[in-house]
């Protein structure tokens, strides 16, 4: 039977339950016991005996098995399942007929006492029911589990019913976010709240999306980055302040990019770098106690340990080692070639830091695997930071990596009002050369600088990718509900049903 002839089938069904008195779609149900609770409290139940106790519970049902007179099938709520056993006898053959019109997917509630088979199963003798919600599509795959990726990121909704694994990855997810908030907590770190939409996008290298309020008459931008307004609170007098924000970067996406993502980000006064990276690596090590009760864990087969210290490697001297050559004292020229002898795309004209950069992320990135902080950036990729004491061309940064992967970013806060402004003009002279990532000016900030920044450090952790590495996730669209996607192009003509023009394939690695 086709999709749509199915769901014609469905939609008769409910205008029979309509015509008999039967309302498909309820208002409410009183629930006394998740299938969790029915297992926990009945669980001593031995042989065929039955509760004296009468039950409420509800559910999306599973299963229905049906024998002449009698159905057994299972309910499905979000704590786990519960076999359900309906007769003729104690229904009548009115309310049974209603039975016969039930399908796998409908929303039942059940009322009745609870016992075990022979088989040793908890059971709901039911007594009663009530149709709550009538389905009229089929569950996927008779819930073996959808495995088509396009289907699981496109309609969560059923990759969520029919995959259990998904649903541990979110509640895992939701349950790491509670435990940051905690950890800070307990630090003392407050809170806050900054504006998602801004007249001036800043706090990171990136493309804005922008958007248009039509009252104020005015431009706006989805915000890359909280920084410049968290830094802006410590002007004010906060010492220690954090938010967990939704940041948009209007960029291609892979399996570790997504254009709106969830980041931490941590600012704390009269502190440096140096605390900012121990601060991160209790956090991990702490998350993964929480997550996996061990520092160790595995991700995508390798066996990763998150417990401090971490090891530290100077950015330019790791692509010295994988090169063999004094990078940082090469020509321009000298670096172009030694990007192209080992196969990495770059500009035909670039800085020697943007030369670099493309190195490290080409040879190095990939093989730290071992939690690594990457230290003691060039100055021109760290237009925010604070110089390194001693070494004028290196910023107080630090990225730290595990698996290949950049996790979080952080330094000591630059600032110094004037070196800050010639920082943004220097930016400015990128984005009038086409970058439209370079920062913006943004002469408020400079103008909060001027009344005092204490030193300070700050840290940007990924929420998404730290998820991906707890819960073993190899791709961002797994540890995100809803996450964008290309556009599908084309409807199937003969059921309706959305197909995509191509596999949603990563731009970016």
């Amino acid at each position: 039977m086709s999709e749509k002839e199915l769901i014609q089938q469905r939609l008769e069904k409910i205008q029979s339950l309509r015509d008999s008195g039967v309302e498909p779609y309820a208002y409410h149900y009183a629930r006394s016991h998740s299938t969790q609770a029915i297992t926990a409290t009945f669980e001593r139940l031995q042989g065929e005996d039955q509760s004296d106790v009468k039950v409420s519970s509800a559910g999306r049902i599973k299963a229905l098995r049906m024998h002449g007179k009698t159905v057994f099938g299972h309910l499905q709520d979000e704590s786990g399942q519960v076999q359900i056993y309906l007769r003729t006898n104690e229904l009548g053959e009115e309310l049974f007929a209603v039975v016969k019109r039930l399908d796998v997917g409908d929303f039942l509630g059940v009322k009745g006492p609870v016992f075990r088979t022979r088989t040793g199963e908890l059971t709901i003798r039911v007594e009663e029911f009530t149709l709550l919600a009538k389905a009229v599509r089929a569950m996927p795959e008779k819930w073996h589990g959808v495995k088509d990726v396009e289907v699981r990121y496109r309609q969560r909704y059923l990759d969520l019913l029919a995959n259990e694994k998904s649903r541990s990855v979110f509640r895992t997810r939701f349950r790491i976010v509670k435990e940051i908030r905690n950890f800070l907590d307990q630090l003392g770190f407050l809170e806050v709240e900054t504006p998602m939409m801004q007249a001036i996008p800043g706090g990171a290298a990136a493309k804005p999306f922008m958007t248009h309020h039509n009252a104020l008459g005015r431009d706006l931008y989805l915000r890359i980055a909280p920084e410049l307004y968290l830094k802006r609170l410590l002007v004010g007098g906060f010492e220690k302040v954090f938010e967990l924000n939704r940041n948009f970067r209007n960029e291609g996406i892979s399996t570790m990019h997504n254009p709106e993502f969830t980041m931490l980000e941590v600012y704390q006064a009269y502190v440096d770098g140096k605390t900012m990276m121990e601060l991160t690596e209790k956090l991990f090590s702490h998350l993964a106690k929480i997550i996996h009760g061990s520092t160790t864990i595995v991700y995508q087969g390798k066996e990763i340990q998150l417990a401090a210290p971490w090891r530290r490697l100077g950015y330019i001297e790791a692509v010295n080692e994988q090169t063999g050559v004094d990078v940082w004292n090469m020509t321009l020229e000298k670096l172009q070639a030694l990007c192209k002898e080992h196969h990495l795309e770059s500009p035909e004209k670039a800085s020697k830091a943007e030369y670099v950069e493309i190195l490290f992320e080409g040879l190095v990135e990939p093989k730290l695997i071992q939690p690594t902080f990457v230290i003691d950036f060039p100055i021109e990729l760290s237009p925010l930071a604070k110089q390194k004491e001693g070494r004028p061309e290196l910023a107080d940064r630090f990225e730290p990596y595990i698996a290949g992967h950049e996790y979080a970013n952080g330094f000591s806060e630059l600032n110094d009002p004037v070196e800050q402004k010639n920082r943004f003009e220097l930016q400015g002279k990128k984005r009038d050369k086409g970058d439209e990532e370079a920062q913006m000016m943004d002469e408020d900030y400079i103008r909060a600088l001027e009344y005092g920044f204490p030193p300070a450090g700050g840290l940007g952790i990924g929420i998404d990718r730290l998820v991906m590495l707890l819960t073993d996730s190899p791709s961002i669209r797994d540890v995100i509900l809803f996450p964008q996607l290309r556009q599908i192009k084309q409807v199937n003509q003969d059921d309706g049903e959305p197909v995509a023009a191509a596999p949603d394939i990563a731009t970016q690695p």
